[in-house]
């Protein structure tokens, strides 16, 4: 399963802010929309990321506020992007390796979207969920699973 098959489950619903916005008002952004990142684009590009644990570096260096920041101050300027046509296994890997919890999309320089981990776990679950239904349709007679443990055969 590639990206491109994720984000066309997903949706293409983007949030970005200006490197030059204020810090605060990007984070009010977040909270509104109950997202955890923002791409950061300027000009038409891709120039960074802003998630959860910048602000949250941010707040804990300026003493428990956000001052009067911007989003330049303390976005990461060198996020990890993949294409749509990455395979989900490739972006799960790179995910891991850097701890990145969220990925924008590049078809070259055209942001396509943002996908998180969770998109990527929920992608995994769905596809051995699928998987293990149509194995047991395969399998001849399998019990269907009633989440209650096998009863028990009579001693004998």
């Amino acid at each position: 399963m590639k990206v491109t098959d994720m984000l066309r489950v997903k949706g293409n619903t983007l949030y970005t802010a200006h490197p030059d916005q204020p810090l605060a008002e990007a984070v009010q952004t977040m909270a509104d929309m109950d997202i955890g990142s923002l791409v950061v684009m300027e000009h038409g590009d891709l120039v960074g990321m802003l998630t959860f644990r910048e602000v949250i570096a941010a707040i804990v260096a300026n003493g428990g506020s956000l001052g009067n920041r911007h989003v330049r101050s303390v976005m990461d300027d060198a996020p990890l992007t993949c294409t749509p046509e990455t395979e989900i296994d490739e972006v799960r890997r790179m995910m891991l390796m850097r701890h990145a919890r969220y990925m924008p999309v590049l078809d070259h320089r055209t942001l396509m979207g943002v996908i998180s981990f969770y998109d990527v776990a929920k992608t995994v679950v769905d596809a051995q969920d699928f998987e293990n239904r149509m194995l047991k349709a395969y399998i001849r007679d399998w019990p269907e699973d009633t989440g209650q443990p096998p009863a028990a055969s009579p001693a004998g």
